[in-house]
């Protein structure tokens, strides 16, 4: 799995006598590893944390427990970016929020009891017949009622908020590493388990930061139910004697083992039967985000497939993706249902027992009304506390399943940081040029993430104004090439050197049309009010895009709207609104016929006269607006520059030609 820390190995063949406990020793040493990972800084301010080191288990694992030790640090690796939210770089509002959700938690524990005594007083009272104290019982419970409302609507404003800053705070931070040096481009060049990146972003990670806040409250407030209301039950229950074959046996807190021995059958029995849920929840979260990345897919390339007419194609593999998603759910229907079992019948069970129990005791005289009552509602509560695992283990399954996605994709980015950090596989330096050269290209190599080379040993040095057209058969590396000079491709050696302060534009084969106006997608990726409404007419009119002037606030689906040539026209409109120093173009022009094509040029090195052009084309009319030429050739290794010629007569200056294009080819320029 590239990219990330955790790389499991297979190896076959018998194991040694004792291999057993090895593993299980090189288990832990795997676990243990991984803790020591939870000392890296996380997250602060959006800001990336040095990744954890790579973990590389024990090759004697089997691969059963290769698996449940990667799944096990995916959930360390989601600590160590997620409790960040409560260093001294996370939220000021933290701690305080963190707080106030506990100490409200206490406070109405001290309220249930409050009215669990109150129940006991009522039901004497009413046995008893004493109106007075029927009367003011009744008067009492409304505050209680009111303030233990009032705090519980309080609890869920904090624990909310917890939530929702929690998430905010994290998903900063991730957006952020996403975001950095292309890494979200990068991620589609590297193996590793992150697909579906904007689902793990938003789905995954909202359900990641809100169940741990219920969680934690939810232990915490089953935790001082029990305690406070077992202390009720073995005061008022006390010991129950039965007798047995002449003989009496004395149960001494009976109610409370009662409720302990009921809880643990529900609990097991919720475990035994719901163990699947994690895998299920697991494969049910990624079918969900395949079918929705294949309807954003049909979405997005919707003009294609019409042209194509390849609705019938597009419906099959949707309806091949919304069938697993049915599967899935089905067996975690299945699921759903046994817990459901369990969690009814314990809650119908649960009022009942303690009423039965107590019943001899009632009966003999030995205990009120009022104390059944209040026995029934502590055990009830204590029950409640105890079953807590029952209600929730559903929810838990689903959160393990989620934060286990989300780490995978924060394991995924820390590979790249990694590598950016490491020169192991080699990276592509970036750098300013020394000899007033616009751009280049010193000794240049350009491999994929796994080190297979795709451009060898490039060297090429463009002069501030120069239109350069780089060449050459489909496969060969150009917009590899083209992209390692933007800087989007980090993989290779030697490096890249722009002139100070320069500015690099790009135009790629299909530019990008964001949402909104069309002011909007003519100024991006600057704000829409950078130029005026005049100044950005007057570009689209330069473009032949004059019909659209009237439309330039207007809101539309405009990357659905136009057509492949308008896009490329706008791209132009925006270049000539950018005016930068250097600009990329990786078949700019395809989608234009050969005469907008020669006039769209035209229009570029009329209004940029002083523009740098890397263009990338397979057109050989492109030449006649270029100053040079140069042309990569696939090869066996890696494809190599052969050719570097210019195509008008002019003064060469610091370029040598047969010093720094021909570098090891045994090609001489030629026209």
């Amino acid at each position: 799995m590239s990219g990330a820390e955790f790389k499991p190995k297979r190896v076959d063949g018998a194991k040694p006598r004792g291999a057993a406990k090895s593993r299980r020793k090189k288990a832990s040493t795997v676990e243990a590893a991984a803790g020591a990972d939870d000392q890296a800084a996380p997250e602060v301010d959006g800001q990336a944390a040095p990744p954890p080191d790579a973990i590389e288990p024990d090759p004697e694992l089997t691969p059963e427990e290769v698996e449940q030790a990667r799944k096990r640090y995916l959930l360390r690796r989601f600590w160590i970016s997620a409790r960040g939210y409560w260093s001294r770089g996370g939220d000021r509002f933290a701690w305080p929020l963190t707080i106030g959700v506990l100490l409200l938690i206490c406070i109405n524990i001290g309220f249930q009891y409050g009215i669990n005594v109150w129940n006991r007083s009522m039901f004497d009272a009413l046995e008893q017949r004493n109106a007075r104290s029927v009367y003011f019982l009744s008067a009492v419970f409304v505050p209680l009622v009111i303030c233990s409302g009032s705090l519980v609507v309080a609890q869920v404003y904090l624990r909310m908020t917890i939530q929702r800053r929690w998430r905010s705070w994290l998903t900063t931070a991730v957006i952020a590493r996403w975001l950095a040096g292309g890494r979200y481009y990068q991620l589609n060049l590297v193996g590793g388990d992150h697909k579906n990146p904007e689902a793990r972003m938003t789905e995954d990670l909202r359900i990641a930061t809100e169940s741990p806040v219920d969680f934690i409250a939810g232990v915490l407030n089953a935790f001082l139910s029990a305690s406070t209301f077992i202390v009720v039950l073995w005061t008022i229950g006390g010991a129950l004697t039965l007798p047995i074959g002449g003989e009496s046996i004395t149960i001494p807190g009976f109610l409370v083992i009662t409720a302990i021995i009921y809880a643990a059958i529900t609990s097991t029995s919720m475990v035994v039967i719901g163990r699947n849920f994690v895998q299920l929840s697991e494969r049910k979260n990624q079918a969900e985000a395949e079918l929705r990345y294949t309807l954003t897919r049909v979405r997005e390339n919707g003009e294609s497939i019409a042209l194509l007419g390849g609705e019938e194609e597009e419906r099959s593999g949707i309806d091949r993706n919304f069938g697993h998603v049915l599967r899935q759910w089905a067996l975690l229907t299945g699921q759903h249902m046994r817990t459901a079992a369990v969690s009814q019948g314990s809650s119908l069970f649960a009022p009942v027992v303690p009423i039965l129990l107590c019943a001899p005791k009632f009966l003999e005289g030995s205990m009120t009304l009022g104390e059944v009552m209040q026995a029934a509602s502590a055990f009830g509560i204590v029950q409640g506390a105890f079953g807590w695992l029952v209600d929730n283990y559903p929810r838990l399954a689903d959160w393990n399943a989620c934060a286990r996605r989300i780490a995978s994709l924060m394991m995924s980015l820390d590979g790249l940081e990694r590598a950016e950090q490491s020169d192991a596989l080699g990276r592509i330096q970036h750098g300013k040029t020394d000899d007033g050269a616009m751009l280049s290209l010193d000794n240049l190599s350009v491999t994929l993430d796994d080190g297979t080379a795709v451009v060898k040993e490039t060297e090429v040095a463009i002069e501030p104004g120069e239109r350069v057209l780089v060449a050459g058969e489909s496969g060969s590396g150009k917009s590899t090439l083209v992209r390692a000079v933007a800087g989007l491709w980090p993989w290779g050696g030697g490096g890249v050197n722009f002139h100070a302060g320069r500015r690099l534009f790009m135009l790629p084969q299909r530019p990008y049309i964001p949402s909104g106006t069309l002011r909007r997608a003519v100024a991006y990726p600057a704000a829409a009010n950078k130029w005026t409404i005049k100044q950005i007419k007057a570009a689209l009119d330069k473009v032949g895009l004059a019909y659209l002037a009237d439309r330039i606030k207007e809101e539309a689906p405009w990357d659905q709207t136009l057509s492949g040539g308008e896009k490329q026209r706008l791209a132009f409109a925006r270049l000539l609104l950018h005016r930068p120093d250097i600009v990329v173009l990786d078949e700019a022009t395809s989608a234009l016929d050969e005469k907008s094509q020669d006039k769209m040029m035209e229009t570029v090195i009329r209004e940029l006269p002083d523009v740098t052009i890397i263009s990338v084309a397979h057109r050989a009319e492109l030449e006649a607006f270029h100053s040079r030429k140069i042309t990569l050739e696939r090869r066996k290794g890696g494809a190599k520059l052969v050719s570097d010629i210019d195509l008008v007569q002019r003064r060469r200056s610091r370029r040598n030609l047969l010093g720094r294009a021909l570098w090891g080819s045994g090609a001489r320029n030629r026209r």
